[in-house]
């Protein structure tokens, strides 16, 4: 009996990635006025960016129904194989909900959790459960020595404009045009699997010295367990700066850490120019 896990694309792990892990990542839908998409299969990552500067369209996301969770959830349930679906925050999303109702149809072998986290959280939270599945654990094993993981697990990010939130409907424009002025730059985790301001800061050094402090308060990194950085956009030069700018934070783990491009779901309103770290706490 083998362990399949599968994800959803909110977490920003690639196709090409998911094929090497060996685990299927569904795509949420990503529309752009008329044109709809498939997050990272048939819409990549450059392609969403490119599209998000060249179009006035605002783009949407939307969730996987649960028909698209019932096909999957068949497939193991035929093979007798144990499944695991990490979900994105159901605090953003209905996709858990619309998992768990196709998981009713089937046997006790499929498991579902919520991640409480997307983008890169999400992403190392999953990589975390393929470690365990390498190392032979069931799937009821893997979701138990999760549950108290997954509590451990933090973003912490900085957008470099907040044009996008204002586009999206999440700030007003007089914030936004008086924050661009000001060249505020607001810093970002997600806090019982919502999205939580927790500082806004002028100018991208002191952006970078907000995250510093916030993993420093939260415990530290445990380098034992999955760790990733991200940026959004065409261009990883801010990335390259607060690595720069922070190294004495991962002095010794440069080798560990990932890189990861954020994609559509929280690309959607960081817009270009954001970055953001994912790690495990101590």
């Amino acid at each position: 009996m083998a362990v399949r896990i599968i994800t959803d694309s909110a977490s920003d792990i690639p196709q090409e990635k998911g094929k090497e892990w060996g685990i299927t990542i569904l795509p949420l839908k990503v529309r752009f006025g008329e044109e709809e998409y498939l997050d990272g299969v048939t819409l990549s990552a450059t392609d969403f960016y490119k599209k998000l500067v060249e179009t006035d369209a605002v783009p949407k996301t939307s969730q996987i129904t649960p028909y698209e969770y019932s096909e999957e959830f068949r497939k193991a349930d035929e093979c007798g194989d144990e499944l695991i679906y990490i979900s994105i925050s159901s605090g953003v999303s209905g996709s858990y909900q619309s998992a768990c109702m196709a998981a009713q149809e089937y046997s006790d072998n499929i498991y579902i959790v919520d991640s409480k986290q997307f983008c890169i959280s999400q992403y190392i939270i999953v990589q975390r459960a393929v470690q365990l599945r390498d190392q032979g654990y069931s799937a009821k094993e893997i979701v138990d020595i999760m549950e108290p993981e997954i509590k451990k697990a933090h973003v912490i990010a900085v957008f470099d404009t907040l044009e996008y939130l204002k586009l999206g409907g999440r700030i007003s424009a007089a914030a936004a045009f008086a924050g661009n002025l000001l060249m505020i730059k607001p810093v970002i985790t997600i806090d019982e699997g919502v999205v939580k301001v927790i500082g806004k800061a002028r100018g991208s050094k002191n952006g970078h010295n907000m995250l510093m402090e916030f993993i420093r308060k939260s415990g530290g990194i445990d380098y034992s367990k999955p760790t990733c950085l991200a940026y959004s956009g065409l261009s990883d030069e801010m990335l390259k700066k607060y690595v720069e700018d922070s190294k004495v934070l991962y002095e010794g783990h440069e080798d560990g850490i990932q890189y990861a491009v954020a994609g559509a779901t929280i690309g959607t309103y960081t817009g270009p120019g954001a970055i953001a770290f994912a790690y495990f706490e101590n």
